[in-house]
């Protein structure tokens, strides 16, 4: 029996990770137990909820780890992110000249859905914009950084597309 056409649609969150990763997702959704899996490992919220402390969260982490990087000028939450540009966070880096010299902004938006959800995965998406500033591209190097700042990235990574799935499909557990 085939999976119904939402489901398929929702499993684009996990589509490139192995087959048996997908079947385990499957069945834990099969089961209504994606949700008690998520709430079992990570059981609360955190409290970076408005602007002023989202910044405070990741300037720190900024200056635990990339403290040479060019300074954040702005890291807000986007309530318009996840819809426009299909992503959950996103880094900007814009170049102005001013006079005769090259002055720069870097910018962290977090998609608003994050706002309310386990510290983990709010961790995962500023750790990920944040090696943006000295990586640019996804590559090894990129990877390599974001496990530096977060030993787990990559366990936290498929969790926080887990709660994306549980999310597209039966709307917040929190």
């Amino acid at each position: 029996m085939e999976p119904d056409t939402k489901l398929m649609s929702t499993l684009k969150y996990i589509s490139n990770y192995p087959q048996h990763v997908i079947d385990q997702v499957l069945k834990l959704l099969e089961q209504n137990k994606l949700a008690d899996y998520l709430l079992n490992k990570y059981p609360t919220t955190h409290q970076f909820v408005n602007d002023k402390s989202l910044r405070g969260y990741a300037v720190s982490f900024k200056n635990q780890y990339i403290k040479k990087s060019s300074p954040l000028s702005q890291v807000i939450y986007d309530p318009k992110i996840h819809v426009i540009n299909n992503a959950l966070g996103l880094h900007t880096f814009i170049s102005r000249i001013q006079g005769n010299k090259l002055k720069s902004k870097n910018e962290i938006r977090i998609s608003d859905i994050f706002r309310k959800s386990p510290e983990a995965f709010l961790r995962m998406i500023v750790v990920h914009e944040l090696a943006h500033l000295k990586e640019k591209e996804h590559t090894r190097a990129f990877y390599k950084l974001c496990c530096h700042m977060v030993s787990d990235y990559h366990q936290l990574e498929l969790d926080m597309r887990l709660y994306l799935t549980q999310l597209a499909l039966n709307g917040e557990i929190y």
